[in-house]
């Protein structure tokens, strides 16, 4: 567990500080390319670092009940929203690293960004709720308490970035969009809805074939039987 929390904390002091404090300087000292390389690698290093804390971290009782039907389909419910919100944020995204912004102040938000101006973060925070609330243990609250940070504090950190980077262009997105989805729009996601579903059936059986561990739909199917 302390090597677990170390390589949180790694992680994330990674991620705030070299995109934050330090990307101006270090930009301007080993250029554009050796910074996104170094990042990328920091970024690689501190997540595998975490990812090997995590399955050599002890496995303890977990906190509350996260077994239940009404929790699991909660996390189900939470991680079909995750999927849709990360897939539609790959197709014209202006938060993503390198994207043009050029003109984004006379853009009208569609599609998935009627929902969020973050629809890849929120699918990020979403899938650490939803473990979070099935499987409850320490090392697990830990890893995806991480990623809840990560995701949140790592949006409200990149309006900031972008509006000091690109000035009216992201200060005029910000106030056409919303931080956090609400309860209206849903519909802009239209066919990423299907796609989203069809994925989640692929990636939850691909969950339980290799690790062992039910999730979504095969709490209640039997993959052994088919």
């Amino acid at each position: 567990m302390t090597s677990l929390v170390t390589a949180c904390l790694a992680l994330l002091a990674g991620h705030f500080v070299l995109s934050h404090p330090l990307r101006k300087p270090l930009v301007k000292a080993v250029g554009p390319r050796a910074f996104l390389a170094l990042y990328s690698l920091v970024a690689a290093a501190t997540f595998a670092w975490m990812i090997m804390a995590f399955a050599h971290a002890p496995t303890e009782p977990a906190l509350w009940d996260g077994t239940g039907d009404v929790p699991w389909l909660v996390s189900s419910l939470l991680t079909i929203v995750a999927l849709a919100l990360f897939l539609a944020s790959l197709a014209g995204n202006p938060a993503l690293p390198q994207a043009n912004v050029a003109g984004l102040s006379t853009r009208k938000p569609s599609g998935v960004f009627r929902i969020t101006r973050h629809p890849m973060m929120w699918g990020f925070a979403l899938w650490a709720i939803a473990h979070m609330l099935v499987a409850p243990t320490p090392r697990t609250l830990v890893l995806a308490g991480t990623i809840l940070i990560l995701a949140l504090v790592g949006a409200w950190l990149q309006d900031r970035k972008k509006v000091a980077m690109t000035g009216r262009e992201w200060r005029t997105w910000m106030s056409r969009t919303r931080f956090a989805p609400g309860l209206s729009d849903w519909d802009a996601l239209g066919w990423t809805w299907g796609l989203a579903l069809i994925a989640w059936v692929l990636v939850t059986l691909v969950h339980v074939t290799t690790v062992g561990i039910p999730a979504g739909i095969w709490k209640w199917i039997d993959v052994a039987s088919m």
